[in-house]
């Protein structure tokens, strides 16, 4: 049953419904009550689920009283209950919570903020527009270059993820086999730096890109937009070398289409050196889409655009959404990027990240079936193999480290297409100290 659910729901690290009589009765109430109440489409984390009912900065605890270090989620990417969000959605929740179609401050003065971080065409004369999600914004996205180009044609990486609503199912592969990708939709292999040359990655994935503009224009599609996490988070993270995209551009905007930059994953200061993600690649992207750091734990997410881009579509169309934009959205989203700003989060992400890094890089050296450390500021991917020779990908094993890790109290998770790359990802608060912590449990698990 649990390979069943791997195959089916593409998800690494899923819980197993059929072990859940070796659960705790607490636990497996609960479990039995999910699959009666919510049916059979949420899943779980890790082979025994864990409770949590608190969490504070970089640390959770689960209902019997033991912490974990959260190594994990970027949700909440200024830290569990951040004090000065907590107070800001408080307030304005207390005051006034209502849309878009009235005149209010939160709304501009954000995107006066805001704007200007993305540089480029969109950081001086771009708009910024305002949704719940992550995949409302890249739905939108698609929706506005769709008008602009008169194409159907999407391109995307092989084990992407841009979302769940239907359209973005649709360009979304790491969904997997079950869930059907668009016919309009074209996929290219990931700029693998571990099995490929990085000397020329740029101009092999151009020329990826292209072959499949090719075949869009051959089919009457044509190209209405590339789409893009800049880290590749959910082919296996791939962080360098950090100039693969400006070939690609370049590619997309000669076949007319546009160049869409899900920063998701990577935006937000997550890399350390650059606020978004494309920034690393020196590239200007046509449309930006944000989503689940933006509001560390409220539905805030929304799109920056060119105005040349979404003109004609404002001319043409109408955008409403009831929740994106509203005035608590508005006040999380302000309170997040002003600790980004005055906490240094961007350079806490480099230093912090560096240490990891360094860290594993060293457990690397020791170790036969570590293959590969990478990653930029505090997104890092260790690629499990089942040795360094072959490259071999040991899915069997990296379950196996996150679950020791869980059972240690760390959380991470797992990703790529085979499942093989541990993925460390922790609230941008993570210090130094919790770096070491975090070295020293996984030194452990790796021996």
């Amino acid at each position: 049953m649990s390979e069943v659910i791997k195959a089916r729901g593409k998800m690494n690290n899923s819980f197993d419904p059929q072990s859940a009589e070796k659960l705790e009765p607490a636990a497996r109430k609960m479990v039995e009550q999910r699959a009666r109440l919510l049916g059979p489409s949420y899943r779980l984390f890790y082979s025994e689920p864990v409770d949590f009912v608190r969490g504070e900065g970089v640390k959770l605890w689960d209902s019997q009283g033991n912490e974990y270090l959260d190594a994990y989620n970027n949700v909440v990417s200024v830290g569990h209950g951040h004090p000065k969000v907590v107070e800001a959605v408080h307030q304005q929740m207390k005051t006034l919570c209502t849309h878009t179609r009235y005149l209010h401050p939160n709304i501009l003065e954000y995107a006066e903020e805001l704007r200007p971080t993305f540089g480029g065409t969109i950081g001086d004369t771009g708009h910024t527009i305002f949704t719940c999600t992550g995949s409302e914004a890249n739905d939108l996205a698609l929706r506005i270059a769709k008008h602009r180009t008169g194409k159907q044609g999407v391109i995307v990486t092989s084990e992407a993820y841009h979302g769940n609503s239907d359209a973005t199912a649709a360009f979304s592969p790491s969904l997997g086999e079950y869930s059907p990708l668009g016919t309009w939709v074209r996929r290219v292999p990931a700029p693998d730096s571990y099995r490929i040359d990085p000397t020329n990655l740029g101009r092999w994935l151009a020329d990826h890109v292209q072959a499949q503009i090719d075949d869009l224009e051959r089919h009457g599609d044509g190209l209405a937009a590339f789409v893009v996490d800049s880290l590749f988070t959910s082919d296996g993270i791939y962080s360098h070398p950090a100039d693969v995209l400006k070939p690609v551009i370049e590619v997309v905007h000669k076949a007319g289409g546009l160049f869409v930059a899900d920063e998701v994953q990577s935006g937000f200061a997550r890399t350390g050196d650059k606020m978004w993600g494309y920034q690393r690649h020196g590239i200007d992207p046509d449309i930006v889409t944000m989503g689940k750091p933006m509001g560390n734990g409220y539905p805030v997410a929304g799109i920056g655009v060119r105005h040349d881009v979404v003109e004609d579509f404002g001319r043409d169309m109408r955008y409403f959404n009831t929740f994106g934009g509203n005035t608590v959205a508005m006040a999380a989203a302000r309170a997040v990027l002003s600790v980004i700003q005055e906490e240094g989060l961007l350079d806490n992400a480099a230093r912090v990240g560096k240490v990891l890094l360094d860290g594993l890089n060293s457990l690397a050296k020791d170790s036969e079936f570590v293959g590969d450390v990478r990653g930029a500021g505090l997104y890092i991917g260790v690629e499990i193999v089942k040795d360094k020779s072959s490259k071999e990908p040991d899915k069997a094993r990296a379950a196996a480290i996150v679950t020791e890790m869980r059972n240690r109290h760390v959380l991470i998770s797992a990703t790529g297409y085979n499942g093989n790359v541990l993925k460390i990802r922790p609230p941008l608060v993570f210090s130094a100290a919790d770096a070491e912590r975090f070295l020293e449990v996984i030194r452990s698990v790796l021996k």
